[in-house]
This record gives C-alpha cells, sequence and structure tokens, in this order.
C-alpha cells in the first residue's frame, strides 16, 4: 500500500506536502468564513472562488510549457515561497482589522496565478521522484495526504477560529510551508529536460494537437471537466449549507467538510491498497455516477447527521475518479509531453471551477442553496451520461 514512501526523496517530498496542506485548509476554512461574515453574500462566496481558480484557466497551458523546459523543483520553490508571502500578507491585514473583500479577492486572484504554474509541475514531478513503476500508488498517495488534510485542516479550523482567530489560522498557513520549501531544497532530480528553442505558443499548440488526436485523454479530460463545472463546487456553498439549511455554525462547517474528506481518505486509502488493478474503466464509470447520485440526495437533506453520512460517499467517488485519470494520463503520454498535459488536466480539474463557482453561487443566491445543489448534481448525472455513450470504450480501459 505505502511502497512509493520506501523512496526517499518521494518520502520526504511527501511528507513537507502533507504538513502544508494541513495549513491550506485550515486557511481555505477561515477565509471563506471571513468572505461570509463581512459579507453575508452566497454570490460572493462564488466571486472570491471565481477569482482563486480563473488563473489557472488563464495561465496553466504556459505553466505546462515552464515545467516541459526547465527543473520542476525550481519552480515549486519559487510557487510555495510567493504562496507563503501571500499567507501572511491576509494574516496581517485581518489581524489589524482592515481587511476588506476585495483585498481577500486581490489575494485569491494572485494565489490563483501562482497556482497556474505550480501546479503542472507538481502534478508532473511525481514520475521523476518515483518512475513510472511506482506512479500509481504515488498519486493515491497524494490523494491520501490531500484528503488526510481535508479532514485535519477544517477540523482545526472549527476550533482554532475561535482560538487564535482568522488572522492566527492564516499565519499558521503561512508557516506551514516551510515544510514543503524545506522538502523541496533537500530533494535532488537529475536535469531531464530536452533542449527546446520552441515559443511558448509553438509548444501550446503541439500540446493541444496531440490531445486532439487523442480520444482516451479528450474522454477522461471530459470527465474532469465535468466534475470541476458542476459537481465539486458544492464546497464553496458549504458556508452557506451549514448555516442556512442546517443552522450548524462554523463548527458545523468543520465537520461537513471533514466528512468529505474521511470518504476522500477512505477512496484513496482503497486505491492504493487494490495497486495495479484490471477493472479500472468500469470504476471509473461507476464512481462518477455514484458521485452524482450522492450529491442529489445531499441537497435534499435537511438533518445534519445525514448530511454527513451523504458528505462521506460524495467524497470517496470524487477522489476515486481523479486519481485513476491522472494516473492513466501520465502513464499514456511521452515525457515531453507530460507538463503540458498536465496542464490540461489542472485546466479541466480547478481551471474550470470558477465558472461553476459563479453558476452555483448565482443559483444558490437566486433560488436558494439547496435547489442550486440539486440542479448540479442533476446536470453531473445527464453529462456523465452522454460521455459514458460516446465514449463506449471508456468501461474496457
Amino acid at each position: 500500500m505505502f511502497a512509493s514512501l520506501k523512496i526517499r526523496y518521494f518520502r520526504i517530498y511527501w511528507i513537507g506536502m502533507s504538513v502544508s496542506l494541513v495549513g491550506t485548509w485550515i486557511q481555505s476554512v477561515a477565509q471563506s468564513w471571513l468572505v461570509f461574515q463581512l459579507t453575508n453574500s452566497a454570490f460572493l462566496l462564488g466571486v472570491v472562488g471565481f477569482l482563486g481558480s480563473i488563473p489557472i484557466f488563464v495561465f496553466s497551458l504556459f505553466g505546462g510549457v515552464l515545467a516541459d523546459r526547465i527543473n520542476k523543483r525550481n519552480i515549486l520553490i519559487f510557487t510555495q515561497v510567493s504562496f507563503m508571502f501571500l499567507a501572511f500578507l491576509l494574516a496581517v491585514l485581518t489581524q489589524f482589522k482592515i481587511i476588506t473583500p476585495w483585498q481577500i479577492m486581490v489575494i485569491a486572484l494572485f494565489n490563483g496565478a501562482i497556482m497556474a504554474f505550480d501546479a503542472p509541475a507538481r502534478q508532473s514531478i511525481v514520475v521523476e521522484l518515483v518512475g513510472k513503476e511506482h506512479l500509481f500508488n504515488a498519486i493515491t498517495l497524494n490523494s491520501v495526504a490531500f484528503n488526510s488534510s481535508r479532514i485535519i485542516g477544517p477540523t482545526v479550523a472549527g476550533v482554532l477560529i475561535s482560538v487564535i482567530g482568522m488572522s492566527g489560522c492564516f499565519y499558521l498557513n503561512g508557516v506551514s510551508f516551510l515544510a514543503v520549501i524545506i522538502a523541496l531544497l533537500y530533494i535532488k532530480l537529475g536535469p531531464g529536460i530536452e533542449k527546446n528553442n520552441n515559443s511558448a505558443l509553438k509548444d501550446i499548440k503541439e500540446g493541444l494537437i496531440f490531445i486532439s488526436r487523442n480520444h482516451l485523454i479528450l474522454a477522461l479530460v471530459s470527465i474532469v471537466a465535468a466534475m470541476s463545472l458542476f459537481g465539486t463546487s458544492y464546497v464553496i456553498l458549504m458556508p452557506v449549507f451549514a448555516e442556512n439549511v442546517l443552522g450548524a455554525g462554523i463548527r458545523g462547517l468543520g465537520g461537513l467538510m471533514s466528512s468529505t474528506g474521511i470518504g476522500a481518505l477512505i477512496g484513496a486509502l482503497a486505491l492504493a491498497r487494490l495497486g495495479d488493478f484490471k477493472y479500472k474503466g468500469r470504476l471509473l464509470i461507476s464512481s462518477v455516477f455514484l458521485f452524482s447520485i450522492s450529491l442529489i440526495f445531499f441537497s435534499l437533506s435537511k438533518n445534519y447527521l445525514l448530511s454527513v453520512f451523504i458528505l462521506v460517499f460524495i467524497g470517496c467517488t470524487s477522489v476515486v475518479p481523479i486519481a485513476l485519470i491522472n494516473t492513466l494520463l501520465q502513464i499514456n503520454v511521452p515525457d515531453k509531453f507530460r507538463g503540458r498535459i498536465m496542464s490540461i488536466f489542472m485546466i479541466t480539474f480547478a481551471g474550470v471551477m470558477p465558472f461553476g463557482n459563479l453558476i452555483s453561487g448565482s443559483l444558490a443566491q437566486a433560488l436558494g442553496v439547496s435547489r442550486a445543489l440539486f440542479f448540479c448534481g442533476m446536470t453531473c448525472l445527464v453529462l456523465f451520461a452522454m460521455i459514458n455513450l460516446s465514449f463506449s470504450k471508456l468501461r474496457r480501459l
């Protein structure tokens, strides 16, 4: 189950990243609560989510080109230091009570721009640390780290906001970046970069042509895009759902988000346990349908404990297809395209998410949060059915 952690550099990187991710989730919950307190607006929650992700849609292709050209470790050191600076800036503005919604929006925009260059390098560095033999296990363990932090971070945030305040949460996140920065400074990678005199635009065009001719990649990124556009936007509405539908407050919000993390952790651990199993296509299709159905049931819930139970299923059925698709993409592309292909993955995973946040935020403002989530769940169900019918070979992967 933990085979890739036997590789020294990956183990160091994984531990550092795990610590940093906890801090990131603490800040995410605190920032959402801060925006909701300042504005009492579901729509502005969606706007902040939009601004935090739209740069990924705009700049990720350039981030992928950069990852294919220069040392990925150096890219990550620069991006992690930048994230740390922005976390401290948010902390200072909040501590001195001069924080405003537009300042949060600007910081979210800068975070998104940095993420556009961080994510392709972070996704594609894994194969350089572990090789293709351990790639599936490493990706699933990255999912374990990410989703463990989704359990720990929101739970701790619910307590810390009461104890050290929102500014304290932002300071804590800033300090947490030191763990991954130190890990990156310690690990060594070979050059692994081919000489390339092409322009960035020519490299982007080359990558897009490669994808357009590969129906498998098109099918996989279509699934990710559908999940990101209509499925995962439920997260941005969680503060509104916790307060207005369930009446659970900030502590209840932490419990809801932790439940999603528990489910996702179960899914990631199950994948790690399965190893390089045979029927990936069947599991992929089954999990996206179950995700849609779980989201529909969640939208209809008015009971806190029932919502927690359903969110476990949502978490499990959301992490499984993403981990499977990440692995299938990296295994099926040449090394020279990996950064660009992973930038496309990030565009469909996080880059289209801001449009989903705006849609769900607008629907929640107009119709109420429960009806907005119901619409998103039904839309996912229809889109996945269409993809399944259009790319029937997915089931036989």
